[in-house]
């Protein structure tokens, strides 16, 4: 049991970039109640970065990305999982182990 306490309390990292391309590797350690934000502005940017996870919801990015006027954004909590999407079955395998560490910390 000890080793699930570890994957609920440890850092993720997250790829740390804001740019118009995809190819994103700049990587940065994040605090251990951070989730990795990719938030995609409408026709622009793509900003990658560590995020409070309570600060995941839309009103909340809304505040702190004023720039940004129409916006999709996605919150993970997985080692670099706000790459640029590569397939969707790797997005599925990391989504559902995310799950699994998650249905540890619970029980």
């Amino acid at each position: 049991i000890s080793h699930h306490i570890g994957l609920c309390s440890s850092a993720i990292r997250c790829y740390s970039c804001k740019d118009y391309t995809a190819s994103c590797s700049k990587q940065r350690d994040c605090s251990y109640d951070d989730a990795c934000l990719t938030l995609t502005e409408r026709g622009g940017m793509t900003y990658r970065q560590c995020l409070k996870y309570s600060d995941c919801e839309y009103g909340r990015l809304a505040q702190m990305f004023p720039q940004v006027s129409s916006f999709t954004f996605k919150c993970c909590n997985s080692d670099l999982c706000n790459s640029a999407p590569s397939s969707a079955a790797s997005s599925l395998i990391g989504l559902l182990a995310s799950v699994g560490v998650m249905w540890w910390c619970i029980h």
